[in-house]
């Protein structure tokens, strides 16, 4: 089932996990996903690694989300290293596990490398090429509410986002944003653009400190003065930091859900339990 179907009937409720390294067991993170399908969300996405290094656990991943039945599966694909044989090879092995929606990337660029390797230069290409060839398929693609960190401005940045949505994305799903306000000048200022496309808010849980300024470097994120308040406050305190993030991400979504989003996306990290916490606490399911 398209994810844009499944959204306007089954609640706005998904996550993102990421398979276990080629010489780890897949069952812990299958224990994981069990527990996760309790809250009933529509979709669990499951990354792979840089160039692809992980792709054969990712198939192993979906296929089990997908057959477990209880949601659809989400996978990550990405332009970095990957030819248009490689493209088709992995669609026929998406569709043969019966997975029915991507989400397009470009994808990190290897460290050393000046641009991207493969036939695809950016997701609108490799969009475009997946739907000629599976027009079937559901295809997400990726948002920036503070830009993307290689774009000039956030005015080039959705220049980049309508071409996606010209070459059939069906939805978008934002990285990680701690700042509502923030989403919403981004909001503004591309439906004033144009850009029509459904929009998921993706959430990562505040946990540790040097987690917290690692991830938000790493995507171009800025720290709210409030967040930053609780580095300064309990930043040498872990169990007192982890309390005192969970209240703000709890705050934070409950806030994102009266904005104009089409869901919740929560990046889990594999870690079950601070996101049971937090889908209760927000209100984002029913379940015990």
């Amino acid at each position: 089932m398209r994810i844009t179907d499944k959204i306007k009937t089954n609640g706005k409720l998904s996550f993102e996990v990421f398979p276990p390294k080629t010489d780890k067991p897949l069952e812990p993170l299958l224990e994981t996903l069990e527990k996760l399908y309790a809250f009933k969300p529509s979709f669990i996405s499951c990354t792979y690694g840089a160039l692809g290094s992980n792709k054969g656990r990712n198939l192993e991943v979906v296929e089990s989300i997908q057959k477990r039945g209880v949601c659809e599966a989400l996978s990550h694909f990405t332009c970095v290293g990957n030819s248009r044989e490689d493209v088709l090879t992995a669609i026929a092995e998406y569709r043969s596990v019966g997975v029915e929606n991507l989400l397009a990337l470009r994808g990190d660029i290897p460290k050393g490398a000046k641009k991207v390797t493969g036939d695809f230069q950016h997701a609108n290409e490799l969009i475009e090429f997946i739907l000629q060839n599976e027009p079937s398929l559901c295809i997400a693609a990726a948002c920036y509410p503070e830009k993307h960190l290689l774009a000039d401005s956030l005015e080039r940045d959705i220049d980049m986002l309508l071409k996606k949505q010209d070459a059939g994305a069906s939805f978008l799903m934002t990285q990680l944003c701690y700042s509502v306000e923030n989403y919403l000048r981004f909001l503004e200022a591309a439906r004033k653009r144009g850009v029509t496309l459904p929009i998921i808010a993706g959430i990562l849980p505040i946990l540790k400190p040097d987690g917290l300024v690692r991830m938000t470097l790493s995507n171009g994120c800025s720290i709210p003065k409030e967040v930053a308040a609780l580095v300064g406050r309990y930043g040498e305190d872990e169990q007192a930091f982890r309390a005192a993030g969970h209240e703000y991400i709890v705050e934070l979504v409950q806030t994102f859900m009266k904005a104009d989003v089409a869901g919740i996306h929560l990046y889990t990290l594999n870690h079950f339990e601070d996101v049971a916490a937090l889908v209760r606490d927000a209100g984002l399911s029913d379940a015990q």
